[in-house]
């Protein structure tokens, strides 16, 4: 009977240890409030900043509220950026 009440405990201290481990291994941005929609916007007016005229801003932050930031434009990736580059 005391190895059986043993075992348990055993086994309970090890499934709460596991449980802290995977706790401390959680992802730090969203203990931060991570904000996909937000960091997509600056993204928009950091190639804005970097491209100047040629990069349409306002249609770029248009598109990250209509898509609420799953689409994030990487200024140096000319695939996430062409439908907001401008002909001037």
């Amino acid at each position: 009977m005391a190895s059986k009440i043993k075992a348990g405990l055993v086994l309970f201290v090890a499934v709460v240890v596991i449980g802290i481990i995977e706790f401390v291994k959680a992802d730090p941005a969203i203990m931060s409030g991570y904000n996909p929609m937000e960091i997509c916007i600056e993204n928009c007016a950091q190639c804005k900043k970097m491209l100047g005229s040629w990069f349409d801003g306002p249609l770029c932050a248009e598109s990250c509220i209509r898509h609420r930031g799953k689409f994030m434009p990487d200024c140096e990736d000319f695939a996430s950026i062409a439908p907001f580059l401008t002909k001037i």
